[in-house]
């Protein structure tokens, strides 16, 4: 069964011209080997920029008016890499690869009330081994301001808001795509980590493995030569050795981070429970205070004074 994927990446201002150069295939070389420069005539647009991402932010910020403070470490643009497997575009054919794309276009327009208007680009790659969509937007949330009128505000974190907000874009993006007839599954939600492609990659050594088998050609061996097999034989063992120890390594780091998961699994449920010791811990001091007050009865200005020292323990 091939699944519905939609992934999302957060990005800052000073990410915008790389992800422009790469998105809309604005490089002369790319780190990236899958790409085929020979089939970028392949790719197209579903929506396409009119500049580049910088000064189209630019542009879209002063026309519709945008709010929101925007710093050096703020997030202001987001990156949707939208796809499912091989056997899947294979198995539809060119003309339902477009309309699968143009369908998870209209769902990123419609989602939590974006508008079209805000996003940037929609650009399809057809020059790696699976087709997909980077379709990059600017996350504008639809609120008020303290006087109570409409405003757009840019706000990643908001547009984000809450630890399930990947999960309910997964579970809505799988929902859309099947209703226009793609019949793709959900994949599993327990427990998911959202992790980009470069750092998949490099938790599972992905380079690594990739060169090691790239490099090392597996020949069938013709000659009767017991020396030659051998040999041949040696060379595989320590290439299949090189490949365990990159298997291991990246076993050992998955090991590692759950680990690292349990571990603030314990510590979060140690800082709920010393936040609850602490209300009741306030809740008693001010019962206290309360009884002292009543029975002395000091006036209560008089006794804050007298209790200044110890205010931060009661506030």
């Amino acid at each position: 069964m091939s699944y519905a994927i939609i992934i999302n990446t957060n990005y800052k201002m000073k990410n915008l011209p790389g992800i422009y150069r790469h998105n809309e295939r604005k490089n002369t070389n790319y780190s990236n080997k899958d790409i085929d420069k020979i089939k970028s005539k392949e790719n197209y647009s579903i929506k396409s920029p009119s500049s580049t991402y910088t000064k189209l932010f630019q542009l879209i910020k002063e026309k519709y008016n945008l709010k929101g403070q925007i710093k050096s470490v703020s997030n202001v643009a987001c990156e949707y890499i939208i796809t499912s497997d091989k056997d899947f575009f294979d198995n539809i054919g060119k003309e339902e690869t477009k309309r699968f794309f143009k369908s998870a276009y209209s769902f990123v327009c419609n989602y939590k009330n974006l508008g079209e208007q805000y996003i940037l680009s929609a650009k399809v790659h057809m020059d790696e081994k699976v087709p997909h969509m980077h379709l990059v937007f600017i996350p504008v949330i639809h609120t008020k301001d303290k006087n109570g009128n409409d405003i757009d505000k840019i706000s990643c974190s908001e547009f984000w808001k809450g630890k399930e907000s990947y999960k309910y874009l997964q579970n809505n993006f799988h929902k859309y795509i099947n209703i226009c007839g793609f019949n793709l599954d959900r994949g599993a939600n327990h427990n998911n980590k959202h992790l980009s492609m470069e750092q998949l990659k490099s938790l599972t050594n992905y380079d690594k493995i990739k060169e090691e088998i790239n490099k090392t050609s597996i020949k069938e061996i013709t000659s009767n030569s017991l020396d030659l097999v051998v040999a041949e034989n040696k060379k595989l063992v320590k290439h299949c050795n090189k490949l365990r120890e990159y298997c291991i390594t990246s076993i050992n780091t998955f090991d590692k981070c759950l680990e690292y998961e349990t571990e603030i699994k314990n510590l979060k449920q140690e800082n709920l429970s010393l936040r609850k010791r602490i209300t009741k811990l306030k809740n008693y001091i001010k019962n206290i205070f309360h009884i002292l007050q009543t029975c002395f009865n000091i006036p209560k200005k008089i006794f804050l004074n007298l209790l200044s020292n110890h205010e931060k323990y009661i506030k």
